[in-house]
């Protein structure tokens, strides 16, 4: 197993419509994440000087990590639903290209 954490900023005049999404998730895109092999997913929010912030962390279990993000990414619901929450997202601009959220170093854990 292996913990990934990532973060992204949050349009402000988007913070209720995100959170309305979140707290109904698609069940078809539930499954295709837990299909990819992530458990224990959790995304939290943090204003910090005036800008919204979203974190999220999860487990992932499988052994291909590559090809279980392109499977999601090619899943047509997923594509939906992703297409509803970027527009509430705001990406961090010393992301990396590649990237839509920023990957984050892990420096500490305890089981």
């Amino acid at each position: 197993m292996k913990r990934y954490a990532s973060v992204i900023g949050l349009r402000a005049e988007k913070l209720e419509e995100y959170k309305k999404l979140h707290a109904a998730v698609w069940p078809d895109v539930l499954k295709m994440i837990k299909t990819c092999h992530i458990r224990n997913y959790s995304i939290y929010l943090r204003q910090i000087n005036g800008q919204h912030y979203l974190f999220a962390y999860f487990e992932y279990t499988g052994d291909d990590f590559a090809a279980d993000m392109a499977k999601m990414a090619a899943d047509p619901t997923t594509q939906r639903w992703w297409s509803v929450c970027k527009p509430c997202q705001q990406p961090l601009a010393d992301r990396s290209p590649d990237e839509w959220w920023t990957t984050m170093e892990e420096v500490f854990h305890q089981d």
